[in-house]
């Protein structure tokens, strides 16, 4: 009996073994691709490999954007609330209390991803995984860094936390900047870690590299200057444009305030917009040249023809217009030269009003520039059908429409490059549409009326030592509640050096300078000076002496 037992037991014992072996021996043969399968469904994953943004840097290749490797702590908020691990060192690191700390994830229980913290450096992110809590990993991310800080972050701009373009040219060239991102298939354990990476599926493709027309150089010179007199004038805000004559390509574009895109906490965002390019003022003074242009261009005037301003006033439909004095017969020169209100109106109103409106919107007023830049503002340019005698003479002397910064100094480098409107370019390699305005015997008559300015005129101040230069100052009353204030004023000047061979051209905007001084020539010509002078030495451009010979015949 006892014999027949342990039989029966070896027999049962032997058939689940042979069952087993069986078993197993078919899920070998058979379901060996199934449960492969399914083991990776449970542990393998296609991972994204995030693209390095392309860099963003200067004519000389010094980066002003750049992106560099950070960590990102995120958690899965069940594994998190399941384990046991004291969660303190991550609360006190993180700045939260713990009991909210609970709350947060209960409350994000449903979610398998919240993130915790952006953009750490490794090394710190490394210590928090050091502590070994269950459910907190790091995903590899770029972290977007500006070396030129608040002196170039109107013009570049900033990305989001995602690296995307939000401001500036990051925003503007944000799929060239961008590049694409990649995956790979990776093995990862019970606890979502990344044990190891299998294969690429996907190779991340960088973003390109931008290069910008600016010379760095030139772009602190000028944010030096620039924050120097709006702090030392108590001034609103101020803008500073600088231009190659030759291309065309912005050399420097500053504005004040600024603010440090690498660091944004309590970031006023009335700083961010970038004024040379968004904000619109009237032109006053410096639009002159343009109306004694026409006069030029039409063939009936010379630099020599005169104009009666006597008795120092002029009454144009119901408002009288006034100079500081009568300064009587005066040539085309001298009105440029006294800045004189009487003789413009007066030349104005013997003009064919549509076309000095016509020169106005070649030069490019009343539309953008064509930088692309996010925001570029239009200006305003009137188009009446029929004009008021009033609205003829205003228009003249710069009232009634308005302009940017970078409108007036594209204006001037019609007048600088010999008459050719060039396309202005904030990125290296855009190619330039010369469009010839005037003749360039009318183009080297207005540079010698704006060289004169600057020799015995309003803008004295605007001279450097070693070079000629030539330019037109502006002051304007700011428009109130009730119409022009007498308290608040923007003070402005346009001009280019050397005069006979212009290599650069800039504008000078100091928006509502406090103290007795306010004017163009004694605020914006000397902020002119300082910045062309050290930007001409910068950029090798040989001293040279001018003279005002070439006023009778008008050469380029």
């Amino acid at each position: 009996m006892m014999l027949t037992r342990v039989h029966l037991v070896a027999i049962i014992v032997i058939s689940i073994s042979a069952a087993m072996m069986m078993r197993l021996w078919y899920l070998q043969v058979f379901e060996k691709d199934f449960l492969q399968n399914q083991g990776d469904v449970r542990t393998v994953r296609m991972e994204r490999i995030n693209a390095h943004r392309g860099i963003i840097q200067d004519r000389k290749g010094k980066p002003l954007a750049v992106s560099t490797p950070a960590l990102s702590l995120w958690a899965n908020p069940s594994e998190v609330l399941q384990s046991n691990a004291s969660l303190e060192p991550l609360t006190t690191y993180l700045g939260v209390k713990s009991g909210e700390f609970d709350k947060r994830l209960k409350s994000a229980q449903s979610k398998d991803f919240v993130y915790l913290r952006r953009h750490l450096p490794p090394a710190e992110a490394r210590g928090i995984l050091e502590l070994g809590i269950p459910g907190i990993y790091a995903e590899r991310e770029y972290h977007r860094f500006y070396p030129a800080g608040e002196v170039a972050a109107h013009l570049v701009g900033l990305t989001n936390l995602d690296d995307k373009g939000q401001e500036g040219l990051e925003l503007a060239f944000d799929k060239w900047l961008a590049g694409t991102a990649g995956k790979k298939k990776v093995l990862k354990n019970l606890y979502g870690e990344i044990i190891r990476d299998i294969k690429p599926i996907a190779e991340a493709q960088p973003g390109k590299t931008l290069t910008l027309g600016i010379d760095l150089r030139l772009q602190y010179l000028a944010y030096r200057e620039l924050k120097s007199a709006v702090n030392s004038f108590q001034a609103e805000s101020g803008s500073i444009v600088v231009l190659d004559v030759e291309s065309g390509q912005v050399l420097a574009m500053v504005n004040q305030p600024s603010y440090n895109p690498n660091n944004r906490v309590g970031l006023d965002l009335s700083a961010v917009r970038n004024r040379a390019l968004t904000d619109v003022f009237e032109p006053g003074s410096t639009v002159k040249p343009f109306t004694v242009g026409v006069a030029l261009q039409s063939g009936n005037y010379s630099p020599q023809s005169t104009i009666d301003t006597a008795p120092g006033f002029v009454r144009v439909d119901n408002f009288t217009v006034r100079d500081p004095r009568n300064r009587g017969e005066i040539t085309l020169g001298e009105i440029i030269i006294h800045s004189s209100q009487v003789g413009i109106s007066k030349l104005a109103l013997d003009l064919n009003e549509y076309e000095v409106w016509g020169m106005f919107e070649k030069l490019g007023f009343g539309r953008d520039v064509g930088t692309g830049f996010p925001g570029e503002s239009l200006g305003y340019l009137p188009n009446h059908r029929r004009w008021k005698d009033i609205d003829r003479a205003t228009f003249a002397y710069g009232y009634g429409l308005t302009v940017t910064p970078l409108q007036l100094a594209a204006s001037y480098l019609t007048i600088a490059s010999g008459g050719i409107k060039r396309d202005i370019s904030l990125v290296e390699g855009l190619g330039s549409n010369d469009q010839r305005i005037y003749s360039r015997e009318v183009a080297g008559q207005l540079k010698q009326m704006l060289a004169s300015v600057v020799i015995e005129g309003t803008a004295k101040k605007a001279a450097i030592e070693g070079y000629s230069v030539a330019g037109k100052t502006g002051t304007v009353r700011k428009m109130g509640k009730s119409g022009y204030e007498d308290t608040r004023h923007l003070a402005f000047f346009a001009g280019m050096a050397p005069v006979d061979y212009p290599r650069l051209v800039g504008v000078v905007l100091i928006n509502e300078p406090k103290g007795e001084k306010f004017g163009g020539g004694a605020i914006a010509a000397p902020v002119f000076s300082r910045v062309m002078q050290n930007a001409l030495r910068i950029l090798n451009v040989p001293p040279v002496v001018h003279t005002l010979s070439h006023v009778e015949g008008g050469a380029a």
